[in-house]
């Protein structure tokens, strides 16, 4: 049934209207932002692990490297026959992650073959004068590794009571920059490994003993000093690090 004038419209069977067809939108207003087009569901960013919602990145961090790490470092470790000397110092400069050198005096001492002055048969003229000329030579080596970049650590039994053997000889040669660190573990300790060697390098127990309590002289001097009686070489050369960290890091004034 019809309703109006001049055939007016007629609802469809069932009373709906029929559906507008779909139109692309328009552009926007001018003034407003073009709203973005949404990602495709295979272009969507993946999460990364590890990374909370929300995250705008992730930058990992190179790990620390703990003790004295990079530096460009000049030691000399001290300590009485037996205290594990040159053992550690070879050890702190193998494990170092920037090349490092070993230097030990009695190594430089023991290149004089024939006519070598052994101390052992008695500390004389000669013997001294080989003494000074083996820590001028290790100097020079120290000085020349430090030119070139390379870390260098030496090692000596230099007596707090002796000038002859003392540091201040050792700065001389080396450079005020050089690092003393005192070696010193019990006499107990020191007896025990002096046992365990062998040449001219094992000395009497008596001999032991007192440069043992020589080194003593230390105590006070305001050298750091490491008891390693009861720490393995890789101990020892961990806290030689550790120390040497510290000494570096305190303020000067």
């Amino acid at each position: 049934m019809q309703h109006g004038v001049g055939g007016g419209w007629e609802p469809p069977p069932g009373g709906r209207h029929p559906a507008a067809p779909s139109r692309p939108p328009g552009p926007p207003a001018p003034g407003w932002p073009v709203p973005p087009m949404p990602m495709p569901p295979t272009q969507l960013p993946m999460p990364v692990p590890g990374v909370p919602d929300g995250s705008t990145g992730h930058v990992p961090l190179p790990p620390a490297v703990p003790g004295t790490g990079g530096a460009t470092l000049a030691v000399l470790l001290i300590g009485p026959a037996g205290a594990g000397k040159t053992t550690v110092a070879r050890h702190w400069a193998g494990t170092r992650p920037v090349p490092t050198a070993h230097i030990s005096l009695d190594d430089v001492r023991e290149w004089v073959c024939s006519g070598f002055a052994d101390p052992q048969a008695g500390w004389n003229d000669h013997s001294e004068a080989q003494y000074r000329l083996a820590r001028r030579t290790c100097g020079f080596a120290a000085r020349n590794f430090l030119a070139n970049g390379i870390s260098c650590i030496l090692d000596d039994a230099v007596f707090p009571d002796r000038p002859v053997v003392g540091l201040g000889g050792w700065k001389r040669h080396v450079g005020p920059a050089l690092l003393p660190v005192v070696l010193l573990p019990g006499l107990e300790i020191v007896l025990e490994r002096n046992a365990a060697r062998s040449g001219n390098r094992r000395l009497s127990d008596e001999e032991v003993a007192r440069i043992h309590g020589r080194m003593a002289g230390w105590y006070g001097s305001g050298l750091p000093i490491i008891d390693n009686s009861h720490l393995d070489i890789e101990g020892t050369a961990r806290a030689l690090d550790e120390t040497l960290a510290r000494v570096i890091s305190a303020p000067v004034y």
